[in-house]
């Protein structure tokens, strides 16, 4: 298999379980996702289309290798997001007003939105939330197809 065909697998199979492990947590594990853990998916549902563009092109190389690269760049992107988002959850830094604790005045003012707290994290493991574990593999894949990519074959 060559960095290419590596870059491709990579490109398709990392959005894909990521994304439909977030979908999977929200429907089957009954996790009601935040604003930010949708911002994470978009660049994912990018990636897909991306990578499946780079995947038709597997006979002109060189397009297909750029389309993986953008499909790279997407995911680290959602990457991206994860740090900020998981920053946020460990009050590193302050996140969007709409959506943590800190945009609200009074308890009415809650009661009355009903919002998703972005900088409350609704499951852990080993202290590392879902933004968290996102922000991890996406970088991680993020790189490795940009170094699958910018490899020759001679």
């Amino acid at each position: 298999m060559t960095s290419l065909s590596r870059a491709r697998l990579i490109a398709i199979l990392v959005p894909n379980l990521l994304l439909w492990g977030a979908i999977g947590s929200q429907y089957i594990g009954h996790l009601v996702p935040c604003e930010m853990c949708m911002w994470q998916r978009w660049p994912h549902v990018a990636a897909i289309a991306l990578a499946l563009v780079a995947i038709a092109l597997r006979g002109n190389p060189p397009a297909s290798r750029g389309f993986a690269g953008l499909a790279a760049v997407a995911i680290l992107v959602s990457g991206a997001i994860g740090v900020y988002h998981a920053g946020v959850e460990y009050h590193w830094w302050a996140g969007p007003a709409r959506c943590t604790s800190q945009g609200f005045t009074s308890i009415a003012d809650l009661m009355a939105a009903k919002p998703v707290m972005c900088d409350v994290p609704q499951w852990t493991l080993f202290h590392v939330s879902l933004a968290g574990f996102n922000a991890i593999v996406s970088l991680i894949a993020g790189v490795a197809i940009l170094s699958l990519v910018a490899r020759r074959v001679r």
